[in-house]
């Protein structure tokens, strides 16, 4: 049996489960742990019976809950590499600290090293040459923040670290590349690049039981590679994430309309639309329409701007159009 469940879409969160013999891959992490938990009983689905996760980007509504779940379930994650970098980029900013700390770090470091340097001389030990000073690090001026030293390496513990010691610490990590196949268990996972302003977005089509699910969200627009794709699937999720209108009338500062809008924004209802009318196959037995705008979009305008493009194509009156939302998970399909 092959299920889709999409959990949340959505820019406060997306996560999907995707379910095909007996494997299960949950795509994208983009709610809390314990919120993500809830969804699936929601839903029907059994946090512990995941087999792994795998990350579409590295933006925060997509990897929220991600260290935690994986840490929690004991699963791996599968990422592009540059993903997996930018992911641990952002759980581990460089640290700051003012002129006086830097100086009080300074004399600590100093005090440490001489009071080593003693014992050793006590011991009858012969000293060890003293590491590069950092004392010599010049500050650029006075009460400017500075880039603290790295922590020393803690020995190894018998468990794994904890989020505090190490938040980027996974029972494993895989990784893919965009255009290379792979397969998780019963799942073929065949992940293409899609053009999103992250470090290596990609979407994903799922094959299992010979059934093929495309998973594209967070896109600027759809090029050639996206559309061959999207063709001949059983299931088609799709970006439909605002409306041209309300974006350009909306709350949204200037500079965020212009991203949205960009060739590596979000796909509007219009150019979800224009594809299902004039690029899209019209094979897939569901349509979903995700991760709608609360700010520039409606339910209402999305689904209608898509069945125009439906219904204009006789082709595509077998078509069942659904919506995902943000805030409660979509009734499970079966196939």
């Amino acid at each position: 049996m092959v299920r889709f469940t999409v959990l949340a879409s959505g820019s406060k969160g997306n996560s999907t489960v995707v379910s095909g013999g007996r494997t299960r891959i949950l795509v994208d992490c983009g709610l809390s742990c314990r919120e993500l938990f809830r969804r699936m009983k929601l839903a029907g689905e059994e946090p512990d019976t995941l087999d792994a996760i795998v990350i579409t980007h590295e933006h925060m509504d997509h990897i929220n809950g991600l260290a935690v779940t994986a840490r929690k379930l004991g699963i791996p994650v599968y990422f592009t590499e540059a993903t997996h970098r930018a992911w641990m980029r952002w759980l581990t900013p460089r640290r700051q600290m003012t002129y006086a700390q830097w100086l009080e770090q300074c004399r600590r470091q100093a005090a440490e090293r001489q009071a080593e340097a003693n014992a050793a001389a006590e011991e009858g030990e012969p000293d060890e040459p003293d590491a590069e000073p950092e004392a010599e690090m010049q500050p650029a001026a006075a009460g400017a923040p500075l880039q603290a030293s790295d922590p020393a390496p803690k020995p190894a513990s018998d468990g794994p670290p904890s989020r505090k010691e190490d938040p980027t610490w996974l029972p494993a990590v895989e990784y893919f590349q965009a255009g290379q196949p792979f397969e998780i268990g019963d799942i073929a996972v065949s992940p293409f690049t899609i053009p999103h302003d992250a470090a290596d977005p990609v979407g994903f089509v799922f094959s299992a039981e010979g059934l093929r699910m495309a998973f594209a969200t967070d896109l600027g627009y759809i090029p050639p590679n996206v559309k061959a794709q999207l063709q001949g699937v059983d299931l088609l999720l799709l970006e439909s994430n605002h409306d041209l209108e309300m974006l350009r009338d909306g709350p949204y500062p200037w500079a965020v309309k212009q991203r949205v809008l960009s060739r590596v924004g979000h796909l509007s209802n219009e150019a979800a639309a224009e594809f299902l009318e004039n690029g899209y196959d019209g094979q897939a037995a569901y349509v979903i329409l995700a991760h709608l705008s609360e700010s520039n979009n409606l339910p209402e305008l999305a689904r209608v701007t898509a069945e125009r493009a439906l219904n204009g194509r006789a082709s595509l009156l077998a078509n069942r159009l659904l919506l995902a939302a943000q805030h409660e998970p979509l009734s499970a399909i079966y196939f």
